[in-house]
């Protein structure tokens, strides 16, 4: 089961079989109170450095997000989908809940994207599919619907069976769905991230599916959140999360170590390089 995205001229494949595909979530204005307000005034400059920090720490694919308070997304989504690609050779994940806006950046989009996301949510079925379906793009189908979020990884399946079929109605098939077992944060439930990784173990086992995840979700209001970040990352990985949605300028080392001790980095050159890389970059910014 193998999901390809494609830039400009670069292709991206995500594979049960292969090494981790970091999305790098960084072009999003959530919790970025000076990028947030950049976005609201028309400045896009910050983007050109968020894309080349991100691609040089080993980032796959971009995630981009201009969904700041009062922000035109259907005009600036497609402004910052053409600035990310004509920075980096690399594919777009278009994250907008509008789906005029996914559609606008949809047609500036140089090869083949990923879009963020679809549900199980009548509305966003109807809404969001045609969009993926018409455009020839993948997408995220979060496992949640209009109950909201399942407690047990049983109903979350269901949820992604559902979005399944109705992709299955408009030629989308399921090489072209990354899924998402969700993340809820361990300070409000602390089985939460049990449910996550049984989900995703589930979701492998039924479905062959490919996977993403937000693993920063979980550590909302907890200390060190950086630790907790990294430790839930690599245990998602090993449970078959293969295109995480994370910051790799902090993650990469512990996504590469995963894919290492998963037999999936022969001679361990990829998790050299990673480190060789961060280390450059760290002592550049001191």
């Amino acid at each position: 089961m193998q999901t390809e995205l494609r830039g400009p001229t670069a292709v991206v494949t995500i594979g049960p079989d292969l090494p981790t595909v970091m999305i790098g979530e960084r072009i999003n204005p959530t919790g970025r109170k000076v990028f947030s307000a950049e976005l609201q005034a028309g400045d896009l400059s910050r983007i050109p450095r968020d894309v080349q920090a991100q691609v040089m720490a080993g980032a796959g694919v971009l995630d981009v997000n201009v969904g700041a308070a009062g922000v035109d997304e259907v005009k600036w989504l497609p402004e910052a989908v053409k600035l990310v690609q004509e920075t980096a050779d690399v594919p777009v994940c278009i994250d907008s809940p509008n789906p005029q806006a996914l559609a606008a950046a949809l047609k500036v989009t140089q090869g083949r994207a990923l879009v963020n996301s679809v549900n199980g949510e009548e509305a966003r079925l109807s809404s969001v599919l045609p969009v993926v379906a018409e455009h020839g793009a993948a997408v995220i189908a979060l496992c949640m619907d209009d109950d909201g979020i399942p407690t047990t990884p049983e109903d979350r399946l269901r949820v992604a069976e559902k979005i399944l079929e109705r992709a299955a109605k408009l030629g989308i098939g399921v090489e072209s769905l990354v899924f998402d077992p969700l993340v809820l944060t361990i300070g409000s439930d602390h089985r939460a991230g049990l449910v996550t990784l049984e989900t995703a173990r589930l979701l492998r086992e039924k479905l062959g599916c490919n996977m993403t995840v937000g693993a920063s979700n979980s550590s909302h209001g907890m200390p060190n959140r950086e630790l907790l970040n990294t430790v839930f990352l690599a245990q998602l990985i090993t449970v078959g999360v293969n295109a995480p949605i994370c910051n790799p300028v902090k993650n990469a080392l512990a996504v590469r170590a995963a894919d290492l001790m998963l037999g999936r980095d022969e001679w361990a050159m990829t998790y050299i390089q990673a480190y060789r890389t961060l280390s450059s970059m760290q002592e550049a910014a001191t």
